[in-house]
């Protein structure tokens, strides 16, 4: 089966390394010495106390100009939820007509930031969204259901919305479970969160559906991957830096290239596990207008393109938002219920914690600060920051969270 799938799924500039099986997925390789570098980096955050920096936002431990605005949408722009709506369509198409996936429902699992949620909002199925009332009987659940999987081809953007870790909260779930097993609906089309299939797959091991994954990004995929962003599908190319020695970045290497390159989209990989999400938060807060020393680079390597030309600090220079095991418990309860659910309301998360609100307000507060935690004005909803992934992932798993797979 994966051999007749690498045969069909055609590799595309905005979905490097295609849809994979959902047991394909391994974390990009390390190298030995970034291994040992971040051994030494986790003993070092040990020593560090609470969420720091206390009552303040991370920045950068340099004072270079940081790319803002227009300037950092230029650079490193967001991706085309469209188009990546159409290539997963288009490869999902592929693995049908080749008979490498026979389900009437597929589902695409993928670790928070990948963009998968926003792309299937733009397919051209019926958008299916959750109740008000997310604590439905399993009667009014199996009636809900029956509405809504029967007619027409349909979507379900995000799974992790129909449910809350409560007792009065999964009947949703189980009787859709139930249904898509069965696959007797609609052809019908799933996103769902690592962190939610992570749960469910332990609720109901049972459960064969057979799910597909974003393939993660190595250091090569990711650097064509800001490359074809940055240069607009192609149309003009971008050059980026290193700030301390001009080692290039981009735009992507050539056979005969003469640059020398950086590791740092193989670093950066290594860092983000490969999600494309937390790596665009990560090159975005990376990059500068100006080099450390504009003089001493002046002679090194002259740039492809004038006037298309930024700079990158070095992974070891750039601070990012992290999550002592000194913090406490509370914190790590409320990201591991914000993980699950893709994101809550402060009445949910004093549902599914048992926290009272007020306690939840204060900690949620702290963990903005510390760019852990954003919130989201359009649905009122508080979510982990892709910037924090990383360090409240680690957390959770050195405190014995279940974790996702990713």
């Amino acid at each position: 089966m994966a051999a007749l799938i690498d045969e069909v799924v055609q590799d595309h500039p905005y979905l490097p390394g295609g849809l994979i099986p959902l047991e394909q997925w391994q974390t990009p390789e390390t190298s030995v010495q970034k291994t040992v570098r971040g051994a030494l980096n986790d003993i070092f955050e040990q020593l560090r106390v609470g969420i720091s920096p206390e009552g303040q936002a991370f920045r950068s431990l340099d004072d270079l100009p940081v790319l803002a605005g227009d300037r950092l949408r230029e650079f490193a722009p967001e991706p085309d939820s469209g188009l990546l709506a159409e290539t997963l369509q288009s490869q999902l198409n592929q693995l049908k007509q080749a008979g490498a996936h026979r389900r009437n429902v597929s589902f695409i699992v993928t670790p928070p930031f990948s963009g998968v949620s926003e792309a299937l909002r733009h397919t051209h199925r019926r958008i299916l969204t959750p109740p008000d009332n997310l604590f439905m009987s399993e009667q009014d659940a199996a009636v809900w259901w029956e509405e809504q999987l029967s007619i027409d081809d349909w979507v379900v953007p995000q799974l992790a919305d129909f449910w809350l870790r409560h007792q009065s909260g999964l009947n949703l779930l189980r009787e859709f479970f139930a249904r898509i097993a069965l696959d007797d609906t609609c052809n019908g089309l799933v996103g769902c969160s690592s962190w939610c299939w992570q749960f469910w797959i332990q609720y109901l091991p049972e459960l064969s559906l057979e799910p597909y994954t974003l393939a993660p990004l190595s250091g090569g995929q990711m650097t064509r991957w800001f490359d074809y962003l940055a240069s607009g599908k192609g149309d003009q190319q971008m050059v980026a830096r290193m700030t301390q020695d001009g080692l290039y970045v981009l735009p992507k290497p050539e056979e005969q290239s003469r640059h020398k390159y950086s590791s740092f989209t193989r670093d950066l990989a290594t860092l983000a596990r490969g999600n494309r999400g937390v790596a665009l938060a990560i090159w975005q807060r990376a990059l500068r207008a100006r080099p450390e020393n504009q003089n001493e680079l002046e002679g090194k390597e002259p740039a492809v393109v004038a006037g298309r030309q930024c700079w990158v600090v070095p992974l070891d220079q750039l601070s990012l938002p992290s999550l002592s095991h000194t913090a406490g418990r509370q914190p790590s309860h409320i990201l591991h219920a914000l993980l699950l659910h893709s994101g809550l309301t402060t009445e949910q998360l004093h549902l599914v914690t048992g926290m009272p609100e007020q306690e939840v307000r204060l900690s949620l507060a702290k963990m903005m600060r510390a760019e852990l935690v954003s919130l989201d004005r359009e649905f009122g909803v508080y979510r982990v920051t892709p910037l924090g992934y990383p360090a409240v992932r680690k957390n959770l798993q050195a405190r014995g969270y279940p974790v996702d797979g990713f």
